[in-house]
């Protein structure tokens, strides 16, 4: 393997580390439904909604008393 022949200064060595450690903010979009934001070309983590269609329907948490009138309906 070869070895430098001098030692490279601090500068030299700080400048090639720091060129990875810019970071960049990723890009985001309104959502067209509910206007929040989300990545682009994704389906909108707070509707479901991708291109004006609903992908995947939101889930509703019950309650204690929608699951009690339920089992009466049922019995």
């Amino acid at each position: 393997m070869p070895n430098p022949k001098r030692k490279h200064t601090p500068h030299r060595r700080d400048c090639r580390r720091s060129a990875n450690s810019k970071i960049t903010a990723e890009n985001s979009n309104k959502c067209s439904n509910c206007g929040a934001p989300k990545m682009p070309h994704r389906v909108c983590p707070e509707c479901g909604f991708y291109n004006g269609k609903l992908i995947v329907p939101k889930k509703v948490k019950k309650t204690k008393t929608q699951s009690e009138e339920q089992q009466k309906e049922q019995k």
